[in-house]
């Protein structure tokens, strides 16, 4: 598979990619930092995982079940037909909480004639670090790793289990089901209750997209988009993760592979500013809930990112075994950035705050703590945003002042100032402003390259960065001011190529970058749109769109001459620009259409 020809299942407890041709070649239990039961995405080999095999004359499609997380691929040669519906359970119970085990359901649905596949039913348990075992049993089938780690997983079935295990061709005469379980089950499965299962969550999905917005323009982007951020949410904690995934690198048979299976602060904040767009604010309050137990002392400094249980080590290791994707060595568990300095997390964090108090305003339960919070983020930016640090694409070398940085830094002044009216606490804001004022005088005389005609990447600096296109966005500068213009016109030319940008073109800590960052195109293209080129920007919209996968869903990266999708998948920080980039679009729209029937 040449893409990243993936579908993504979930249930905010953990997820699972399955292929286009209906391989589970992916999944972490019991939750999404755990150890991989499936890994071929990582090793062809030694991954592990769970194919359904056809015969060549079977045409294989996929798409989801209209507004839901059900994935769905169709096995047909024109006279034998059947479905497969791929999913986690997800729903409410009687007791108002989530139904949400660690469990994949893979539903068997009969549709005509004597369709006949086969199963590989091939889980390895603890990365495939050791050998895993299958013993049938009465009522499942469990897959045992002991070498290294012990572990268990357990494979309930419809089917014949000798059949399922040893790969024997199945007729299929009646809808049948694979349900694959980290815990043992106390109550006996059976194809109804399994359907229930997809019946129950089926209608959570409706209902959670009944609950967003209909936009006039791009409404089926944005609500996939939305989908694909839902379940990149972890509900136990409250944590927004920035991908799926470990290890697949930003350029193949290089080692820019992380693992991205965690919580940063600015990913997740960024994220749940678009979701309370949405209109999703339990989702929202429960992140501030996360940041809040993050922080029990006044004066504890945020880390950059988090486990999604709230773990402040995460310890990098290789897992030299792998061969990783397409060859991509190394394969990487935990990620050594949670050690750096990034200063620009404080005003995107605050910014989040902001906007909650000002969407929820009458229903914030935790206002005094807010507060709190504010108070101790403005203490410790007012303490740090003159010293450099490794910035928002955490270079691993030398400390630099990086401008994005600076002006997350003043935007941190200039949100708690806004938080401190809403609160009433005056006496905060003449302090404050000070500082605020400090830091815009500083960034307008250090950042400003006159030579380049632009803002830079950092200061006394020639090289241009596409984060610096945000400046605008978090209200620092005009969209019509010229140096603003200016800035979005230099990073065109020297990052723009073939429509797609570079974050920067500079050599960082592994070489020269030689793939397109995602998000950094959705940046440029709302930067054209708010300088006023918008029928450019939304051709360059349109045509971003294409290059997704075929179901909508985009990677951290893109290659520029294949426009194959790179990265960890599916990457919070692209749908959650992907959504603010349409919006615009679906905005303008409607004041044409308001303004033409006015006139």
């Amino acid at each position: 598979m040449d893409n990243l020809n993936y579908g993504i299942i979930g249930n905010c407890r953990s997820a699972a990619l399955v292929s286009a041709t209906g391989s589970l070649d992916w999944c972490c239990l019991p939750q999404f930092d755990s150890s991989s039961v499936f890994a071929k995405l990582l090793d062809d080999e030694k991954g592990g995982s769970f194919e359904i095999i056809t015969k060549y004359n079977y045409e294989i499609t996929q798409h989801y079940h209209g507004n839901t997380a059900l994935l769905v691929t169709r096995f047909s040669d024109g006279e034998n037909i059947f479905e497969l519906y791929d999913f986690m359970p997800r729903y409410h119970k009687p007791n108002g909480k989530y139904n949400a085990p660690p469990e994949i359901i893979r539903y068997v649905k009969y549709i005509a004639g004597a369709p006949k596949f086969s199963v590989r039913y091939d889980p390895r348990l603890e990365y495939a670090k050791g050998e895993t075992t299958h013993h049938i049993k009465g009522n499942f089938v469990v897959s045992i790793t002991s070498k290294i780690q012990f572990d268990t997983l357990f494979l309930y079935t419809s089917f014949n289990k000798n059949h399922v295990i040893s790969g024997e061709e199945i007729t299929l005469k009646e809808d049948g089901y694979f349900l694959i379980c980290y815990n043992e089950k106390i109550l006996r499965p059976s194809t109804e209750k399994i359907n229930l299962e997809l019946e129950r969550t089926k209608i959570y999905w409706l209902d959670w997209v009944d609950r967003t917005p209909t936009y006039k323009k791009f409404n089926k982007e944005i609500i996939r988009s939305a989908i694909t951020l839902k379940m990149l949410t972890y509900d136990k904690s409250g944590a927004v993760l920035a991908a799926a995934t470990t290890s697949l690198p930003e350029t193949i048979g290089e080692v820019r592979n992380w693992d991205y299976r965690f919580c940063w602060i600015r990913d997740a904040s960024m994220a749940i500013k678009v979701v309370s767009e949405l209109g999703h604010k339990n989702t929202a309050k429960r992140f501030l809930q996360f940041i809040i137990d993050l922080m029990p002392d006044k004066d504890e400094k945020l880390q950059i990112m988090y486990g999604i249980n709230g773990e402040k080590t995460l310890t990098e290791k290789t897992l030299e075994h792998l061969e990783g994707y397409k060859g991509s060595k190394p394969v990487r568990i935990g990620n050594a950035a949670y050690k750096q300095r990034q200063n620009d997390i404080y005003g995107i964090l605050m910014d989040v705050i902001y906007e909650q108090l000002m969407k929820f305003s009458n229903d914030i339960e935790n206002g005094e703590e807010l507060w709190s919070i504010t108070k101790g983020i403005v203490w410790i930016v007012d303490k740090h945003w003159r010293e450099p640090d490794k910035g928002i694409w955490e270079f691993r070398g030398e400390d630099q002042h990086f401008t994005f940085s600076k002006v997350l830094c003043w935007v941190t002044l200039d949100r708690a100032i806004k938080v401190a009216n809403i609160f009433g606490k005056h006496r905060k804001i003449e302090k404050w402003s000070a500082i605020e004022q400090e830091i815009r005088a500083d960034i307008m005389e250090n950042a400003w390259n006159e030579d380049v005609k632009a803002f830079t990447q950092s200061y006394d600096f020639y090289h241009l960065d596409a984060s610096v296109l945000l400046m605008e966005s978090y209200g620092f500068i005009h969209a019509k001011d010229p140096k603003y213009i200016s800035t979005v016109k230099a990073i065109e030319k020297d990052l723009s190529n073939d429509g797609l940008l570079y974050r920067y073109k500079n050599e960082d800590d592994f070489g020269l970058p030689s793939s397109s960052f995602t998000i950094c195109t959705f940046w440029f293209i709302n930067a054209l749109f708010k300088i006023g080129e918008e029928e450019k920007a939304l051709q360059q919209f349109e045509r971003l769109l294409s290059y997704s996968n075929h179901l909508g869903l985009f990677s951290e990266d893109i290659d520029f001459k294949t426009k194959r999708l790179l990265g960890n998948f599916p990457q919070a920080y692209s749908h959650l620009a992907l959504i603010e980039c349409a919006i615009n679009f679906s905005r303008k729209q409607s004041e044409e259409r308001i303004l033409e029937s006015i006139s």
